[in-house]
């Protein structure tokens, strides 16, 4: 143990109510003491990832939302539409923890050589209920941060970096040799843009702005396509022919947008090869990740047959690659944590400034470019 510890902690917590309404607050925890193969962080910094939202929020109407509580102890209160509370039913009563990912420094740790090795070192961890002023994981679950790396670099070490690597990763697993991306002007989106740079891997970036399009190409993308703009099917076909690029990840994940990725693939295609009344016979898929537009997904009929759309998520992507496939990427991660796998933050708020009307009102669009981070213990 390094310092004095005290035997409760605050912690953000979600609760669906069965009259209908969502409510956020926090809660004293209790501290726990680490078990032989775990270690106590003192969390010092943790994002707001678009996958946090979801348990965070379940759904709420947050322009409805009410404040209750003190400064110090917030309480949030918004209405959850019909449709959210039937997705939330299981949830009725059962108070939440909610943060994917955080980083901090090691304040006590077990009696085992591994977890020894990291008390007083700062690590970042996806252990789940980082939205806490301590928590204790796994010694497995973490990540030593390197020397002087702060908290704030490192809190996005896990699910960022490794959806990025895992793009990549399916990629190649999948026999692809180029890849589409929406919503590329985030923070993932630059990412993977470096990413894909420094492996030479041809990408097309579709964003939503004229000033992301700018953004994009001033560090370095070749292909940045506007789906706004009225020439966006024709550039983005024109971007298809040169890269060959017949996997797409799609982080909106409702709307048109996958079926225009599919047509725009098609064409590229059949301009490539023979005539067939079926179409191309390159396959041509789609992953949706994400649900910035809650939209039906609306497919129009007219890339061929050799065609698939379907779901993404990290967490089966990594049991799908292993031990050792995860080893290898957070090896890779640590080593590229302030460049590569850099985040850069709009926004930094104690636990309580989370529980803000305003800051739920700003994170709550899950607007490109804008990212907040939690720091519990600042």
């Amino acid at each position: 143990m390094l310092t004095d510890i005290p035997a409760t902690g605050m912690q953000l917590r979600s609760l669906v109510t069965a009259d209908q309404r969502v409510e956020l607050y926090l809660d004293a925890a209790e501290v726990p003491e680490p078990g032989p193969a775990e270690v106590l962080i003192r969390v010092e910094a943790a994002p707001i990832n678009p996958s946090d939202l979801g348990l965070l929020l379940a759904g709420a109407d947050v322009s409805a939302a009410t404040a209750t509580g003190s400064a110090e102890r917030p309480v949030i209160t918004a209405p959850l539409p019909n449709a959210a509370m039937r997705a939330m039913a299981a949830r009725v009563g059962i108070p939440m923890t909610v943060g994917n990912e955080g980083a901090g420094t090691v304040v006590a740790a077990g009696s085992s050589a591994a977890a020894r090795a990291l008390l007083g070192k700062r690590v970042a961890a996806a252990g789940g209920a980082m939205y806490a002023q301590y928590r204790c994981v796994d010694v497995g679950l973490c990540l030593e941060l390197p020397e002087g790396t702060s908290a704030a670099d490192g809190a996005s070490s896990f699910v960022n970096p490794m959806t990025a690597l895992g793009m990549v990763e399916t990629m190649r697993m999948e026999n692809h040799t180029a890849l589409v991306h929406t919503a590329a002007a985030s923070n993932l989106g630059h990412m993977l843009n470096r990413l894909c740079i420094s492996e030479n891997i041809p990408l097309v970036n579709i964003v939503r702005r004229p000033e992301q399009v700018q953004q994009l190409m001033a560090a370095g993308a070749t292909y940045v396509c506007n789906s706004t703009a009225p020439d966006f099917m024709a550039d983005l076909t024109t971007a298809l022919k040169d890269t060959s690029a017949t996997l797409a990840f799609d982080a909106t994940g409702g709307g048109r947008l996958a079926s225009h990725i599919l047509t725009c693939m098609e064409a590229a295609a059949v301009a490539a090869g023979p005539y067939s009344r079926y179409g191309s016979a390159i396959h041509k898929q789609v992953y949706i990740y994400g649900s910035l537009d809650r939209t039906p997904l609306e497919l129009t009929r007219n890339f061929g047959m050799a065609w698939g759309v379907g779901g993404w998520l990290l967490t089966p992507f990594l049991q799908r690659i292993g031990l050792a496939g995860l080893a290898r990427l957070r090896s890779r991660v640590a080593a590229e944590l302030t460049t590569t796998f850099a985040s850069a933050y709009t926004d930094q708020v104690s636990l309580a400034g989370a529980l803000q009307l305003e800051a739920i009102a700003a994170y709550s669009r899950q607007a490109t470019g804008q990212k907040y981070l939690i720091t519990p213990s600042g």
